[in-house]
């Protein structure tokens, strides 16, 4: 009966999920309940449902199993927590000195085309070095900038949410899911770049040059520039902002000199726009390649000193952290709110990194009560070939969220290690191999669980942000850009495959 009642509540609390935006409730709360009552239920059913973990565990009372189940699982989860938080704020801090700017300001083209392949290469690119919800975010404020017709930036935005998952799964910190696998141990940093680069380059490519196919011979045109906006209700008139860093400079002395009144009293935009009015171009790129370099040093990190990659993330964050604050010492209180670590730290999306302590404890409390055992059972059963098992949880990622998936399916499936295929001979062992560190089970999972998602626009993080800046309507997407994806994915999918079959 609980053991019944836990499925059907982790169920229940899925769908709330999914269906966050018909219901009004933010997904972050349905988590968070669904992993109390999880747990709650597991306390209540443990004489029936832990018997033999209880028969195994050195005379441990039962609340004193479950907490101490409890906690193993909170310090794997809370490794994936500091590392994602560390991420946040340090892109956060990068947008907030506008620093993507002075890469997105190069694209000139008008060529459809061209734009397109420009847009897909460097959101694949940018997703693996950031993650692929930031890059879609900045992708999308890019293309607001560059593409003024409605319609045809949505097919832009379409190939900037396939074109982001794609380069995340092949990094370790482009993708949650990839991240979770790579904090797990299940892959490494190297062999997970090395393996799905070529699969992900596939998934990207093939809607790109479909979609090039469709767009030969067109161009687009950028919306007409705002008149400038005089500040009249105060003294402090904000220009243009210059591209030399002498007349930025001559900007920040002038509003330094001229008093402001209230500040307290300004809406937060016209704080903001004052405090980016001190910003230089050489702070900007300065912050930038120091952000950038923070995040592309965490793998090399963990390389050298084998310690968890959320203290290289830490490390990281740390050394911007007194970049920022020594570059912004002589600023006012308005501007550093703005641009140190400190004020960005009020703006890092907390409610998501809620939603993943409440998804993941969720899952670790049915891990805890066998359901995922049996879940596994259930497709070696069915399906038994694992590259059809990833394939299918690929394609499921599409209709709800991949990073329960994933921690089911590293729950469901045991990492191995050399000792664990002792006396194991032909298929036997080929099987289990699949599962030491870097086997080709965890390379396909995360490729799967990273690109698929982009079936669907609510499939992915990606998607989900994409749809809410743009409205992009999801019956649009499924007409026109789904079908796409799905090509993608299938042929960066049998790539894989045939790297490894063959």
């Amino acid at each position: 009966m609980i053991y019944s009642l836990m499925a059907l509540v982790f169920v229940i609390g899925y769908l709330a999920i999914a269906l966050e935006h018909n219901i009004h409730v933010d997904k972050a709360a349905s988590a968070l309940l669904t992993a109390i009552l999880v747990w709650t239920l597991l306390v209540f059913g443990a004489d029936t449902l832990l018997v033999e973990q209880l028969a195994n565990s050195e005379n441990l009372g039962v609340s004193q199993f479950l907490n101490s189940e409890l906690r193993h699982h909170l310090a794997e989860i809370a490794e994936i927590l500091f590392f994602l938080m560390g991420a946040m704020v340090i892109v956060e801090l990068i947008d907030a000195h506008d620093g993507f700017y002075a890469i997105t300001s190069r694209i000139k083209t008008t060529s459809a085309v061209t734009l397109l392949w420009t847009i897909g290469i460097l959101t694949f690119f940018f997703s693996a070095l950031l993650d692929n919800l930031t890059t879609t975010i900045v992708m999308v404020s890019l293309l607001r900038k560059l593409v003024a017709d409605k319609e045809m930036r949505w097919w832009y935005v379409g190939m900037v949410v396939i074109c982001a998952n794609a380069g995340g799964a092949w990094s370790p910190i482009g993708d949650v899911t990839t991240t979770m696998l790579w904090i797990g141990n299940q892959v490494t940093a190297s062999n997970i770049i090395v393996d799905l680069i070529v699969p992900s380059l596939i998934a990207a490519a093939v809607p790109l040059a479909v979609l090039s196919f469709f767009f030969k011979g067109k161009e687009v045109f950028r919306p007409k520039d705002p008149k400038p906006v005089v500040q009249a209700s105060s003294s402090n008139y904000l220009g243009p902002v210059a591209d030399s860093d002498d007349t930025l400079n001559a900007q920040a002395m002038y509003m330094e000199s001229v008093p402001t009144t209230s500040p307290e009293s300004l809406p937060k935009g016209q704080i903001a726009a004052i405090a980016q009015s001190s910003i230089t171009n050489k702070m900007r790129v300065s912050v930038l390649v120091l952000g950038l370099s923070a995040l592309a040093f965490v793998p090399i990190f963990k390389t050298i000193t084998q310690l968890p990659p959320y203290m290289g993330i830490l490390f990281g964050l740390g050394i911007l952290w007194v970049y920022t604050e020594i570059m912004h010492r002589h600023h006012d209180w308005y501007v550093k709110e703005h641009m140190t670590v400190v004020g960005v730290l009020t703006r890092v999306d907390i409610p998501s990194i809620l939603f993943f302590l409440g998804i993941l404890l969720a899952v670790a409390g049915l891990a805890t009560a066998g359901h995922l055992t049996d879940v596994a059972l259930w497709l070696d059963t069915t399906f038994g070939n694992l590259y059809v098992i990833n394939v299918m949880i690929g394609l499921l990622s599409s209709l709800v969220d991949n990073v329960p998936l994933v921690a089911g399916a590293m729950k469901m499936y045991p990492l191995l290690t050399d000792a664990s295929l002792v006396g194991l001979s032909g298929d036997q062992l080929a099987r289990q191999s699949q599962f030491l560190q870097d086997g080709a089970f965890w390379h396909f999972l995360a490729y799967c669980a990273g690109t698929g998602g982009s079936c669907l626009i609510i499939g992915s993080a990606a998607g989900v942000a994409a749809m809410g800046m743009e409205k992009l309507p999801f019956v649009w997407y499924l007409k026109r850009i789904s079908g796409l994806a799905l090509i993608g994915y299938l042929a960066g999918a049998a790539t894989y495959i045939a790297i490894h079959v063959m």
